[in-house]
């Protein structure tokens, strides 16, 4: 894995590859179970991508990289969990 937990575009890259595998079998119509023994992936992998490749076609499950660190600092964080301990009809 790349330094600080992402991943590389090699990586990536092969992960890639295998979802765009399974897409072949989703489409000659193997079960999860199989699709999922012959990726060595687990079962719950595989319902995942099967599902949003139903809801977005082959580019659903390509992958879409890491979603980053968050830009909040940890004052703005602390601050989010205290609005949100208020609860949704103090803001409306």
């Amino acid at each position: 894995m790349a330094q600080g937990g992402g991943l590389t575009d090699t990586e990536r890259a092969a992960r890639e590859q295998i979802r765009l595998q399974a897409v072949v079998r989703f489409e000659g119509g193997e079960t999860n179970r199989a699709v999922a023994a012959a990726l060595r992936v687990g079962e719950r992998s595989v319902e995942r991508w099967r599902r949003t490749w139903r809801e977005r076609g082959e580019a659903g499950v390509l992958s879409q990289g890491s979603p980053g660190r968050s830009r909040l600092s940890e004052t703005q964080i602390a601050r989010l969990e205290r609005e949100w301990e208020r609860g949704p009809l103090v803001h409306g």
